[in-house]
């Protein structure tokens, strides 16, 4: 990752959700998916426009085509044109589904777009059928990886971990490997859309599966990241000290202590459908509109981006962890449990050194104390 981007200044990732149509029914879809088109979703030319404010950013900022099924969009070609034309560079999660061809791909590749994401949640047709909603899905996914190998384009697969999908995880580090991916995101579920009907793993297995991720990523031919649990690089730092970590913020941080990561509204930013600003689709609160009000502006100088910028104003042991300029915690996830996107994550079992505070509660923390 450039830490060289100034995210005060800048989202190291924007997303953009073209539509939120598609044919899947996945059980943990952020955005309750619809077959059909919302009829206020930002038109081609409103695309554009948010297109080259993107570009104001700078050169090479990287955006993210999301859904929905960004495929449901008949001008999707185009934008990734127009979005390749700006000096942007331009990703897409499509869905699995048969709408994905070769052909498609191709077009995608010929239209250069930098890099593709599939989701895969179960490393069997049964397991990820099932949780997608959709018989096929999973020969539809695999696939469009193989022809994404084909044409060039480079493959990240995501992943979501939650009970009904933890224990699938190492077959699926397999599957990625077997697929040529670059790139394995993990995504920790936020209970938001229709994952709030999922049971979350609770956080002390969290942490062992940050774990087995961080013992992975030392000999895996992919990269390892995690979505929505930033204190994976807490636990990576962990285990490179031997489990002796020094808090970054001490005398022995020898640079481990800069702001790394992005996290909601920190290096990140989200456009939903009908064009409001988000720190993240699993953070629903708007900043504005960019119908309204600029982009650039939204990320730069709405109070609630800079609020989640300042490290310092976390509260709970969120705020007293001397990890967290390089974690922070899933502000998503505080908002999710708590309507406060600065209290603590209740994923996260670490507790500080003296800290005796209130402990965060949701999901099945209470359960598992």
């Amino acid at each position: 990752m450039n830490r060289a981007v100034d995210t005060d200044r800048r989202p190291f990732v924007l997303v953009w959700e073209v539509t939120r149509a598609c044919d899947l029914a996945c059980k943990h879809c952020r955005a309750d998916a619809r077959p059909n088109r919302h009829p206020d979703e930002l038109t081609t030319a409103e695309g554009k426009a948010l297109l080259d404010e993107a570009r104001e950013f700078g050169e090479g900022q990287l955006v993210v085509l999301s859904g929905g099924d960004p495929l449901s969009r008949p001008d999707l070609f185009e934008l990734v044109d127009y979005g390749v034309d700006r000096g942007l560079n331009v990703t897409l999660t499509p869905s699995g589904t048969s709408s994905l061809t070769p052909a498609v791909v191709d077009r995608l590749a010929d239209a250069g777009l930098r890099r593709m994401a599939l989701s895969v949640d179960g490393a069997s047709a049964a397991a990820h059928d099932e949780f997608r909603g959709e018989d096929g899905s999973f020969a539809d996914t695999v696939a469009a990886a193989e022809a994404a190998r084909d044409a060039g384009v480079p493959l990240q697969i995501n992943t979501t971990v939650c009970a009904e999908t933890v224990d699938e995880l190492p077959a699926l580090a397999d599957l990625v490997a077997e697929l040529d991916a670059v790139l394995w995101s993990v995504f920790f579920l936020v209970p938001v859309g229709r994952g709030t009907v999922l049971d979350p793993v609770s956080p002390e297995a969290a942490e062992r599966v940050m774990e087995w991720l961080a013992e992975t990523s030392e000999s895996a031919p992919f990269g390892v990241k995690t979505t929505e649990a930033p204190h994976y690089r807490r636990v990576a730092m962990q285990r490179r000290r031997d489990g002796g970590a020094t808090p970054p913020d001490g005398p022995e941080s020898d640079g481990v202590g800069r702001r790394t990561g992005v996290t909601a509204g920190d290096g990140f930013a989200f456009v939903s459908h009908t064009g409001e600003v988000f720190p993240s689709g699993f953070l629903p609160a708007s900043a504005g509109n960019v119908r309204e009000e600029g982009l650039v502006d939204c990320y730069r100088d709405a109070g609630l981006f800079r609020f989640l910028r300042d490290p310092d104003g976390l509260k709970g042991k969120c705020g007293a962890c001397p990890f967290r300029r390089v974690c922070g915690g899933s502000r998503s996830r505080a908002f999710a449990y708590t309507g406060d996107p600065l209290a603590s994550d209740p994923l996260c079992p670490y507790v500080p050194a003296g800290y005796d505070g209130p402990m965060p509660t949701g999901g099945r923390w209470e359960a598992d104390a």
